[in-house]
């Protein structure tokens, strides 16, 4: 740091340790660089020859830098980058006019006048800021064309799906109030529709990776990432395939049975996200659960080398009416398990777990996260319940196999499912 006496009045807040809220710049910047990807991505499927995938979301980091640089600086920093900015959109429009060559483009004029401010960044502001941002800019420029490949092989559904999370996320969660509706006081809108958007990214995530390539990668990675979006959804899906090639038995098995397994980790990373310290006291039986879950998958699995192929059906889970039945469900969990534990105890809260595992595992394992802050009795006893609505949920999968499938992969998927209904028993007795 300079002497202070050489220390523009200007400058010295910007050069104290103290001074800068790292976090809510990495934030911000953070979001420029996602809306900016978001909007690129939008325009690079629809306007070949225009900027793009890599310069929107340098266009929108841009505007976050100089903007950080105009607090300590002044206004005219901004604006002058904007007048720049503008000159830079309109030449290549020019050329265009004037000449018959190929659009030059603008990705390295927008990095050169965006590594300006990270200079400028570098001097004013905390180091780290300045290298990271930097970072980004170089990682942008050198994967291209593996950004490209990620944008061609997007369909229009899958491109549809991305932007009704956004709708989802970034629109009507905002809105909302964050006030309870209910005479319990666990009903917030807010907090309501946030597990929607935990819920849906999740299932997001596992149906762009199982559209990019759960469909030709074989039972084991297809029931992997078929399960990830929804573990019934997948059994529904696997069922209906082997209706129709008695074939495909084992394959469905397979498929059923690792989707089961994944529900597990959609389970982990919701206790996690909502309530680590209920994460860490419920892992150790609900992993044991899970391991007994996968071994009879993989017995299953020796079987299916000489099989037909076979993948798991993956659907949008991005749709307003799938959004708005999980907001709803989780908020009927909620209520009764508050209404249930105030009149019944905690009995009462096994049977609720049973008839809400039917259903879904989502509703009851954020209730549950989420009530345990509060409730030392769930935070103690809350992997118990979570075991019950699991041994209710692979009960339905039986049931559907059975129905949709024959009731020979009924009995398959039911006999595995024994394995892990046995040592969910013994866990809630002994463990």
């Amino acid at each position: 740091m300079p002497p202070q006496e050489f220390v523009p009045r200007w400058l010295a807040p910007v050069l104290s340790t103290e001074s800068a809220d790292l976090s809510g710049i990495f934030l911000r910047l953070g979001m420029c660089v996602l809306l900016g990807f978001l909007v690129g991505l939008q325009r690079e499927r629809t306007e070949a020859g225009m900027p793009g995938l890599r310069t929107f979301p340098l266009i929108a980091l841009a505007g976050g830098v100089f903007a950080t640089i105009g607090t300590m600086m002044g206004a005219w920093v901004p604006a002058a980058a904007l007048l720049a900015l503008v000159a830079l959109l309109f030449f290549p429009q020019w050329l265009r006019i004037h000449q018959t060559e190929p659009d030059p483009g603008i990705t390295t004029s927008m990095a050169a006048i965006l590594m300006y401010g990270v200079g400028a960044l570098l001097v004013l502001a905390r180091l780290e800021i300045g290298v990271v941002v930097g970072g980004v800019i170089a990682v942008l420029l050198q994967f291209k064309p593996e950004m490209r490949r990620f944008s061609d092989q997007l369909a229009a559904d899958d491109l549809r799906a991305i932007m009704q999370f956004v709708l989802i996320s970034c629109i009507i969660l905002p809105v909302l109030p964050n006030t309870p509706i209910d005479p319990y006081g666990v009903i917030r809108p807010f907090n309501v529709w946030l597990m929607v958007v935990l819920i849906v990214a999740i299932s997001l995530s596992g149906y762009i990776a199982y559209k990019l390539v759960g469909q030709g990668a074989g039972v084991l990675l297809s029931g992997l990432l078929g399960g990830a979006v929804s573990s019934t959804a997948a059994t529904i899906s696997a069922a209906r395939q082997v209706k129709a090639n008695r074939n495909l038995l084992s394959a469905g098995t397979v498929i059923i049975l690792l989707a089961s397994t994944v529900m597990f980790a959609r389970v982990f990373l919701e206790m996690l996200v909502i309530n680590q310290t209920f994460f860490m006291r419920s892992v150790p039986p609900l992993l044991t659960l899970a391991a007994a879950t996968l071994l009879p998958a993989l017995a299953f699995w020796r079987r299916t080398r000489q099989s037909p192929p076979l993948t798991a059906d993956a659907k949008n889970p991005t749709h307003m009416r799938t959004a708005i039945v999980f907001a709803a469900a989780y908020a009927v969990v909620l209520f009764l398990l508050a209404a249930v534990k105030d009149g019944l105890g905690d009995r009462g809260l096994f049977a609720l777990a049973f008839l809400s595992g039917l259903h879904d595992m989502d509703a009851v394992t954020l209730s549950l996260a989420r009530m345990a802050s509060a409730d030392t009795a769930i935070m103690e006893n809350g992997w118990r319940y979570l075991t019950v609505a699991v041994l209710a949920n692979m009960l339905v999968k039986s049931a559907f196999a059975g129905i949709l499938g024959g009731w020979k992969l009924g009995r398959d998927v039911a006999f595995a499912f024994a394995v892990p209904a046995a040592v969910g028993i013994l866990l809630i007795l002994i463990f």
